[in-house]
């Protein structure tokens, strides 16, 4: 259990090195200066009016100014708190010596609960505020039993004892006097130090704002690059697939131009097909890029639909007449499965099985290739196998392996690309659509 010394060293934070901007003399202290002044004068002549003053031998401007002095100190209250509070003391002491009623009036005990308040309020360091603070309340209380000890305080409190009390006027003059002085400067004290830790939960609050603004920009901004980093790859399959096709069409076009005319116009018909198609997938693909601030998901005009595990057949057959042949095959445990397969999850296999027919043509000998689908409840997966060797001097960048396997892990897939050990290539990407298979 924390001490006492240790429970008022938290309440003052003390350990607590923030400090409190003052932003200097503003425009609002001089105006509420200005206005304390004028409602302090403004008591002071109450109580001249109703005779409460008539024992106080100074002329009309004097008491002006020992009640206008006091007021002053609250400009300087937030931008040197610790030396207003420090000088308005002393200021205090010294009207209470030299004239005690203008200390008692009104006005002017608020006023100095006000600096004293603000004192603890806007000090800059706590230790600092506490040492400040110590000696203030230490030469007041000097100065009560002082008073006490020469029977001011008595003559001041006590006009005329009631024999019959309960409590003699020895006694509670000195009980009454320490009770108000504690309640006074305890409630100034405890208030300003509330006030303190008012402002440093709200500079909490904006640090914890401006952090959270900025981890929100942060992660804006990463979701801009991861989304920019999939349309590159989304860009690299399109244009590779279908420039691959493309080149293998014009090429075969080419060998049968003078022999055999309808397989020409086959192979320019598949070649403006698949131009087409290109074209539409990268308009769709800058079109998401122009979005800018359209909400995820939302379709601009022109949007073309990101193909999925279905559109793999048309993959197959575009490749019909060119050097690869390929063989398509859909397994599915039950009937309808492929159609329940996300559309995210068909997109990324889709674009797996894209990147590995173009391998095939692009990088190795292959002649025959074989696309399987097979679709369970549980998990969808794409097998890829051909029957060749790899082509020397077609080695790529590997940016399009790299991307099937970033595509399948971000499905939480797994995925195997490699030689097979009686010839040719395969790869496979299994993807689980079950969180229980996923674990």
């Amino acid at each position: 259990m924390a001490s006492w010394p240790d429970r008022v060293g938290g309440f003052f934070a003390l350990d607590d090195d923030w400090v409190r901007p003052s932003g200097g003399v503003s425009r609002g202290d001089v105006v509420v200066t200005l206005t304390t002044v004028g409602l302090a004068l403004l008591v002071l002549e109450l109580m001249r009016g109703v005779g409460s003053l008539t024992a106080v031998d100074l002329p009309w401007w004097q008491q002006w100014a020992l009640t206008t002095l006091p007021c002053l100190f609250l400009l300087g209250r937030r931008r040197w708190p610790l030396i207003s509070v420090s000088l308005g003391s002393v200021v205090y002491w010294a009207i209470g010596t030299f004239e005690p009623l203008m200390a008692n009036l009104l006005s002017t005990q608020i006023v100095y609960f006000l600096i004293v308040f603000a004192g603890v309020a806007w000090a800059r360091s706590r230790r600092a505020m506490v040492a400040v603070y110590t000696v203030i309340i230490a030469a007041m209380f000097l100065w009560l039993v002082w008073g006490l000890a020469t029977g001011q305080v008595m003559s001041d409190m006590v006009a005329t004892a009631d024999p019959d009390a309960l409590v003699p006027a020895t006694v509670a003059a000195p009980v009454m006097l320490s009770v108000i002085n504690i309640l006074y400067f305890g409630g100034a004290v405890i208030g300003g130090q509330v006030a303190w830790r008012g402002a440093r939960q709200r500079a909490d609050l904006e640090d914890q704002a401006v952090t959270i603004r900025e981890q929100s920009d942060r992660l804006r901004d990463n979701a801009i690059i991861e989304e920019r980093l999939r349309i590159a790859r989304e860009l690299h399959d399109v244009v590779a697939h279908h420039v691959s096709g493309i080149g293998v069409q014009a090429a075969a076009a080419r060998r049968v131009l003078d022999t055999d005319p309808r397989a020409t116009k086959g192979a320019l018909s598949r070649i403006e097909t698949g131009s087409r198609d290109a074209v539409s997938q990268m308009r769709g693909l800058l079109g998401t890029l122009r979005m800018g601030e359209s909400p995820v998901g939302s379709a601009g005009p022109g949007h073309v639909p990101e193909p999925g595990l279905p559109d793999i057949a048309v993959l197959v057959s575009e490749r019909a007449g060119g050097p690869l042949t390929v063989d398509h095959e859909v397994v599915e445990e039950s009937a309808g499965d492929l159609g329940e397969v996300p559309g995210a999850v068909g997109h990324s296999l889709y674009r797996t099985t894209q990147e590995a027919l173009t391998n095939a043509v692009r990088h190795s000998t292959a002649r025959r290739a074989r696309v399987i689908v097979r679709v369970g409840p549980g998990h969808a997966e794409i097998e890829v196998t051909d029957d060749g060797r790899p082509r020397t001097g077609t080695s790529g960048t590997g940016m399009g392996q790299l991307g099937i396997r970033e595509r399948i892990s971000s499905h939480g897939g797994a995925v195997e690309i490699g030689p097979r050990p009686l010839g040719g290539y395969r790869v496979r990407a299994r993807i689980p659509l079950r969180s229980e298979e996923k674990a």
